[in-house]
């Protein structure tokens, strides 16, 4: 029972069909296990459960904000390990600020190629956060 056979745990909290199917078969296909939920009703609560490896976590979502699930997980010293990768349309510096300042580990902008969220999830699974590899201010 060797710690590799474990597969990466990610949760995709995303409303929109079509980037969750996007985000399935990419996930699939670099060989991650994955869960999704289509609304923020219910996220914390699943991650306080399953504690994932990895939140792919959808800015604006229906019942309750990606910002809110986020500043909630890292309120909870049991889910200190689990880390979260925003997502948004807005892809505004003061919106990347917000979720990095609420403790993302990094933010991506949507819509987003498969190859640049391929390289930020094996980043931030690897450890690196945003705070630690990206030093711009744009």
């Amino acid at each position: 029972m060797e710690d590799r056979a474990k597969k990466v745990q990610i949760l995709v909290v995303e409303d929109e069909d079509n980037i969750a199917i996007a985000l399935d078969y990419l996930l699939t296909r670099e060989g991650y296990a994955q869960t999704r939920l289509a609304t923020g009703a219910g996220a914390v609560n699943l991650i306080r459960d399953t504690k994932p490896d990895l939140v792919l976590l959808d800015v604006m979502l229906p019942e309750v904000s990606g910002y809110e699930i986020c500043q909630t997980v890292r309120a909870d010293p049991d889910c200190a390990a689990v880390r979260i990768l925003m997502m948004t349309a807005r892809g505004s510096a003061m919106e990347r600020r917000k979720g990095l300042a609420m403790g993302a580990d990094g933010f991506i902008s949507k819509p987003f190629e498969l190859k640049e969220l391929r390289e930020e999830v094996r980043k931030i699974l690897a450890g690196e956060t945003a705070q630690t590899s990206d030093s711009t201010d744009a």
